[in-house]
């Protein structure tokens, strides 16, 4: 039940309702902090974009949950520690990026936890097909519809995002996808949205950029590009919010922006 202070109109608040729980805490925040306006309602269309560049994981595919869940059985099996804030710090970072926050928190147990952790999730992501998010599919076929390039930029190494990407039967929308092994500084520095925008040879400032992580919409408004963060597993904070991109609860919502004439 969200509480009458929040001020939201009778149909906002059916919609909130039909939200993930963890959206509606994130839209309590924006309405506390008295950004909810610019965050999820004045959207606005972005002018002269050439091309659209996509995280994947937690944005185009619901693979973060699996992956927070499969680290944690890891934790439980090896008797070691599961601590959330560490986790979270990861997310939409490379594996260079991941490994050294791994090996700070957890020391000589890191070889072992990396193990176990790619072993379970790896059995899953490299052989089942991961749901796609809502609102994906019809954005990918408007993006199409009016031929405008799209990329791929991911953390995640190549052959496994290909791999995925396949399985969920999304691969044929991408004329590129650019990988966090491809790349020394990954998210979030700019370097894999630069390189993606490159492949596609559109200049970054004429680039959609989609995501769901805080590092992933650091990397992609270092690069020049207007950003549409989704939130996943992690909200933004506040240093994010300051960058002024653009917050919605999925892509369908982003989709009703972009077809606006």
């Amino acid at each position: 039940m969200l509480p009458k202070s929040a001020g939201l109109s009778n149909g906002l608040a059916q919609r909130l309702i039909r939200w993930p729980v963890s959206t509606h805490a994130y839209t309590l925040r924006l309405l506390i902090m008295g950004r909810y306006a610019s965050a999820f309602t004045k959207m606005t269309k972005p002018m002269n974009f050439k091309a659209a560049i996509f995280d994947m994981d937690g944005l185009l595919l619901d693979t973060e949950r699996v992956c927070m869940r499969v680290f944690q059985q890891a934790c439980q099996h090896l008797q070691v520690p599961f601590d959330q804030t560490t986790y979270l710090s990861i997310i939409g970072r490379n594996a260079a990026g991941i490994e050294q926050i791994l090996r700070d928190f957890y020391g000589a147990d890191y070889p072992a936890v990396h193990q176990a952790w790619r072993e379970r999730y790896n059995a899953i992501v490299l052989h089942q097909a991961i749901p796609v998010k809502t609102g994906v599919i019809e954005l990918l076929e408007w993006l199409k519809s009016n031929q405008i390039p799209i990329a791929v930029a991911t953390s995640t190494r190549k052959e496994v995002a290909q791999v995925k990407l396949q399985l969920a039967q999304l691969d044929h929308y991408f004329d590129q996808v650019t990988t966090g092994c491809e790349v020394v500084h990954g998210k979030p520095a700019p370097d894999i949205y630069l390189l993606a925008a490159q492949r596609l040879g559109i200049a970054p400032e004429h680039c959609l950029a989609f995501e769901d992580s805080n590092n992933g919409v650091r990397a992609a408004v270092a690069a020049n590009m207007m950003a549409y963060q989704i939130p996943d597993l992690t909200q933004p904070d506040a240093n994010t919010l300051s960058l002024g991109h653009q917050v919605a609860p999925s892509l369908q919502q982003v989709l009703v922006v972009l077809k606006q004439n």
